[in-house]
């Protein structure tokens, strides 16, 4: 039998999947102690605070540990899963007469279940999906390992510190009150500490005013009870993630950026039947081709007829920043909150290229697949609030950007049209924009370009 050594044990820290993120949660692992893995494999899911990512491993092995539960918050550069990596696939089967006595350890192996040497797992084809060990699990496990070491002739390390279950939301409350979770009593089920559980352990610390009483009154006063809600009444969802991400961008961006938004009611019914023109065109066969897509060319011939629309503000330099490509942004719901990815260099793609782009963006953040790569670098933005019905909006600038247009529902309406009360489809677009960089003229121009090109399509062929 091979012995493993520490100098055999690769582990894969928690990396920085995006410009500057200090942390991720882990949502779900993809395998479990003792499984096999190859370079290159998908090991896990994290969320960041700009979107979910898969994380590969870099280097084949099988799993010796996986360092968090799924649900736990975990800083960049700390090791969440440890490899073996010597390179024995598969342990041996123990031998069935040893000449020696087991160790303590092998003794206490469950019926039925083959020892196997530490760090090596069982077979492949046993792995399965187990349910997540509560902290008296946990612990036994690891004076298990420590166990077989020691039988190895291993000198006994000092035994390792279990950290306390808790979800972010509690671990900051507890960071905040001053409470060491590893003292706090849990209460939640497999062993997860709860709000209640923190409060309940900071409140006999409270200072309590003693009052002249008998000699035979020793005992505390009792602490004072603590505030909850009714469960049944109300539910309470941590911000974290996606969703605590946009809400500090959105209100950094509402308190630094001056906004200035003007709207426009544009008879978009010419667009409308272009579009069921380009369904049935060869070109554009396989293709997502709806409103959105022509409203985002006639956006970008706008900014080629007023770049300077395109720029951002450098507070540090105070200078704008002309930007001589459009990275566009689509903002789009998803289960984890609003983001908005970009379409890299849009202003070179061709209305086929703009429309496969825009198909995949859709299909790829709908999935919660969006890299944050994709999040990065935008320049303006759309965000089409008109497939919920709503007419219109005023639409808050993602940060580093200058303008975003909001598309509002197309309905059918009663509008002049050559002299004539006639029903037509109607649509209200609204442009926001900083009002450091873009002053009303700029604004308005830009608004009324994708106005002028949605009421005459064919402009797109002279203005392009």
């Amino acid at each position: 039998m091979t012995t493993m050594t520490e100098a055999s044990v690769r582990e894969f820290k928690m990396p920085d999947v995006g410009e500057g993120l200090t942390e991720a949660e882990i949502l779900k692992w993809y395998v479990q102690v003792g499984d096999t893995v190859t370079d290159g494999q998908v090991v896990c899911e994290v969320e960041t605070a700009k979107a979910a990512v898969e994380l590969p491993i870099p280097y084949d092995g099988v799993v010796r540990e996986l360092r968090f539960a799924e649900g736990t918050t975990v800083d960049v550069g700390t090791a969440i899963i440890a490899v073996d990596v010597s390179g024995g696939a598969a342990p041996e089967p123990a031998p069935a007469a040893p000449a020696e006595p087991a160790p303590a350890a092998e003794e206490a192996e469950p019926q039925g279940r083959t020892p196997v040497l530490v760090g090596y797992g069982v077979a492949v084809s046993s792995t399965k999906r187990r349910p997540r060990k509560g902290p008296e699990v946990a612990v036994a496990a690891a004076q298990a390992v420590q166990a077989e070491l020691n039988g190895h002739g291993a000198a006994a390390p000092a035994p390792v510190k279990e950290r306390p279950l808790a979800k972010p939301p509690v671990r900051k409350l507890a960071k905040d009150l001053g409470v060491d979770l590893a003292q706090v009593t849990p209460s939640g089920p497999d062993g997860i500490i709860t709000r209640e559980d923190v409060h309940a352990a900071v409140a006999p610390a409270e200072p309590v005013v003693e009052a002249p009483v008998p000699a035979q009154a020793d005992a505390p006063a009792p602490a004072p009870a603590v505030a909850g809600y009714d469960s049944a009444r109300e539910t309470r969802i941590p911000v974290k993630g996606v969703r605590k991400a946009t809400a500090q961008a959105m209100i950094g961006s509402a308190f630094t950026a001056p906004h200035v938004t003007e709207f426009v009611t544009v008879d978009v019914t010419r667009t409308m039947k272009l579009v069921e023109e380009l369904k049935q065109d060869k070109e554009f066969q396989g293709l997502r081709v709806n409103p959105l897509l022509l409203i985002a060319k006639a956006l970008l011939v706008a900014i080629k007829r007023n770049p300077e629309v395109n720029a951002s503000w450098d507070e540090a330099a105070q200078e704008i920043v002309l930007k001589h490509y459009v990275n566009l942004g689509i903002a789009a719901a998803t289960p984890r909150g609003l983001i908005v990815p970009n379409i890299k260099d849009a202003q070179d793609k061709t209305l086929p290229q703009l429309s496969a782009a825009l198909g995949e963006l859709v299909s790829t953040a709908r999935e919660g697949k969006t890299s944050p790569a994709a999040m990065q670098g935008g320049t303006v933005t759309i965000t089409n609030v008109g497939v919920f019905g709503v007419d219109t909006g005023t639409p808050i600038l993602n940060p580093g950007e200058s303008a975003i247009l909001a598309v509002g529902a197309i309905k059918l309406q009663p509008w002049v049209h050559k002299g004539k009360v006639k029903p037509r489809q109607v649509t209200t677009l609204a442009l926001s924009f900083d009002h450091r960089l873009v002053d009303g003229e700029l604004g308005s121009k830009v608004l009324a370009d994708v106005a002028a090109i949605l009421e005459q399509p064919k402009r797109l062929l002279s203005w392009a």
